[in-house]
């Protein structure tokens, strides 16, 4: 007996009504469980590699992975969230009673020596240095501001220190029913586009995923890293922590400048200009070099993505997601981008392959 339209508007009611209600359960981890999906698409040869090593237990290698991942991600955020949310207040007032301390205090002689805007810049450090009440008062108007900024992206970063701990539990059952999940993504392709079209646009899209995770997360890595080498060369405190924040803000166009130049900054004014001129070489000449050469050759698999589409990713993937769209954004275009190109190469092959 055919099912009458009315039972099919019932049935087709149904689902939808299905699907809503788990999209409002799952629309809270939704971040988070794409973030797992990208770390697992990513690093599947690791856990294979690990899997084989430990007896072709899926649960012990899913926990060596998941364990990777809290040191290696979850640290360095936790570190900096802590830093900025703790110390923000506490620099700034030192900051300011530093400036109301030296009022003698002289720019560097290449601020000095800029054209046009150098000797207007060196009166009016000199005019602040001298009217205290004038100095004062621009200490009150920008401090409680950047108390209030540099709290907020601490807490921001503390929020997605939360998702980042949830992305990696989810990564722990993603890796550990990895096959299944697999099959399941496998089979669907198939459906969509045929069996031949459907394996090479999963091959492309991994290698995409591959390519910005190794580039983003590899370069984060290695620039915290070589800051906190040249931290701890120059003596300057904290280099842990700085090295931490160096890794965050490594995520974000010109980001890692913003450390290194305020650490060099903060070596100058202490009396230690040497040091600050080596912080200077070593931020420009290393810790960016890295952005400049290893991003380029880790993001190379990354299906010829731009780095324009990689910025857009980035930003724009912290809008919709939060901390963790640092991750997911460019992923997700760099998916979305190797599909296109797949599909402009042949625009026939995809919808042979559903047909199929």
């Amino acid at each position: 007996m055919e099912p009458t339209n009315t039972e099919r508007y019932a049935r087709g009611a149904a689902v939808f009504l299905l699907a809503l209600g788990c999209y409002f359960v799952l629309r809270p981890f939704i971040g988070a469980m794409l973030f797992a999906a990208v770390l697992c698409f990513s690093t599947w040869p690791l856990f294979v590699w690990t899997k084989a090593r430990v007896g072709n237990r899926d649960w012990l290698a899913a926990l060596l992975l998941v364990l990777v991942m809290i040191v290696a991600i979850a640290l360095p955020v936790a570190l900096a969230a802590q830093s900025m949310i703790v110390h923000s207040p506490e620099l700034v007032e030192k900051l300011r009673d530093f400036i109301d301390e030296r009022r003698d205090l002289d720019l560097p002689d290449f601020v000095v020596n800029l054209p046009l805007i150098g000797s207007s810049l060196n009166d009016y450090w000199h005019m602040l240095m001298r009217g205290s009440e004038e100095l004062v008062t621009l200490a009150k108007r920008f401090a409680d501001p950047a108390k209030a900024l540099l709290v907020g992206i601490g807490s921001g970063v503390g929020n997605g220190l939360v998702q980042v701990l949830l992305a990696i539990f989810v990564a722990y059952f993603f890796y550990r029913d990895g096959e299944r999940v697999r099959g399941m993504l496998y089979e669907g392709m198939v459906r969509l586009a045929g069996k031949e079209h459907g394996e090479r646009i999963l091959r492309i899209a991994q290698n995409a995923v591959r390519g910005v995770v190794y580039g983003l997360l590899g370069t984060a890595l290695a620039q915290g890293i070589v800051a906190f080498i040249g931290f701890v060369i120059a003596g300057v405190p904290g280099a842990v922590v700085l090295g931490a924040i160096t890794f965050i803000l490594s995520l974000v166009p010109m980001g890692p400048v913003l450390v290194w130049g305020s650490a060099a900054a903060w070596l100058y004014f202490t009396g230690s200009p040497g040091w600050a001129v080596f912080m200077l070489v070593w931020g420009a000449a290393v810790i960016s070099s890295v952005d400049n050469f290893v991003k380029p050759i880790l993001m190379s698999r990354a299906g010829g993505l731009s780095m324009l589409l990689v910025v857009l990713g980035v930003f724009g993937g912290a809008i919709a997601f939060g901390f963790i769209g640092l991750f997911v954004g460019p992923a997700l275009l760099a998916i979305g981008w190797s599909i296109m190109k797949v599909w402009i190469e042949d625009p026939a092959q995809i919808s042979e392959g559903s047909k199929g």
